[in-house]
């Protein structure tokens, strides 16, 4: 079972150029992450990150954008699935991650667990659009292989984790699977829930999920994962209410990682470690009265930053600051339930 008590961990987006800087602050949380910087080279967007060697797509560094090309697909395909036996096909390269090598090379045996992340299929098949401006995952084949494209690259990556600490895991960043429960959608939430499951049954290790958004959390909560992490600081309120979904969840001993420190400069200025463990507290006193008791709750709880944050003027200084509310407000709550 995976340990909880108010254990810090974050999202893998920092906004850093300084690449010792961001390391630095990863390793400052209970359970640490190579970091992923967009802002030091565009091969570092998330999107761009894990596009290498998936056929058809086009990372376009001097406009910094991605399309899907179905010719390009076409062409492609049999030499992906020539070479999809070969695990180091699906490698991270150092052109896509700067930090990736010299987490591994950290001496990371003080930690309980360490974690990877990838891009999720729903969000990447969402974000890149084909010559018609349609988004690739509409395009049943095409999907087909973007999810088995993934599962390789999330195996790559924990078999390397796995190498350095015997307790790693790699979450995925599923920022669209809030759209998919949007009527407006093409790919329908029935197929899409179908899929998913699917591939989350090939994932190794425990498996994670991370969204800033709101989806249908009775799906994710219900579905095969051991860490959904969530903004509980925008989206908590909703969250609980799913009272019969979350008790479930916790009993089978999966893990909530609350989002409960803002990373928005203009939220972040009008909270502190007080404010911000109340409003977590309160989260948790809505539980409490559908027979959710806080000790179970801390036992199965981890915290974090509510999102990602990359449009800050103040270029760090403010997730430096939400990272830091992090620890002190963990060090609260392991005084007030341990």
């Amino acid at each position: 079972m995976l340990s909880g008590q108010a254990l810090t961990t974050a999202m893998g987006i920092l906004p850093h150029t300084n690449l010792p800087e961001a390391q630095k602050l990863a390793l400052s949380l209970d359970i640490p992450f190579w970091p992923q910087l967009p802002r030091f080279r565009f091969r570092e967007d998330m999107y761009a990150q894990f596009a290498e060697h998936l056929p058809g797509v086009i990372v376009d560094e001097e406009n910094q954008r991605l399309h899907f090309s179905h010719e390009r697909f076409t062409q492609e395909l049999d030499e992906y699935l020539e070479a999809s036996g070969d695990p180091d096909y699906f490698a991270l390269s150092e052109e896509s991650s700067a930090a990736f090598n010299g987490f591994l090379a950290q001496d990371l045996s003080s930690y309980k667990m360490v974690h990877g992340q990838t891009v999720g299929p729903i969000s990447f098949g969402l974000k890149i659009c084909d010559e018609e401006r349609k988004p690739m995952i509409y395009n049943d084949f095409v999907r087909e292989i973007l999810y088995d494209f993934l599962a390789h690259k999330i195996t790559w990556q924990y078999n390397q984790l796995k190498q350095v600490h015997p307790n790693p895991f790699v979450w995925l960043d599923e920022p669209g699977l809030e759209m998919i429960f949007n009527s407006l959608s093409a790919y329908t939430s029935e197929v899409a829930q179908m899929e998913y499951r699917a591939f989350l049954s090939k994932l190794p290790g425990p498996k994670g999920v991370h969204l800033c958004g709101n989806p249908d959390w009775s799906f994710l909560l219900k579905a095969d994962i051991d860490i959904l992490s969530v903004d509980a600081f925008s989206w908590g309120h909703i969250f609980v209410r799913y009272v019969d979904e979350v008790k479930e969840f916790l009993d089978r001993g999966k893990i909530i990682s609350w989002g409960i420190i803002p990373t928005l400069t203009s939220e972040l200025s009008m909270e502190t470690t007080e404010s911000l463990t109340n409003r977590l507290l309160d989260l948790w006193k809505f539980l409490n009265q559908y027979g959710l008791d806080d000790g179970l709750i801390f036992d199965r709880s981890w915290l974090a930053p509510s999102r990602c944050c990359l449009i800050n003027s103040d270029g760090t200084a403010s997730i430096d600051h939400s990272f830091a509310l992090l620890r002190e407000i963990s060090q609260n709550l392991r005084s007030r339930f341990v």
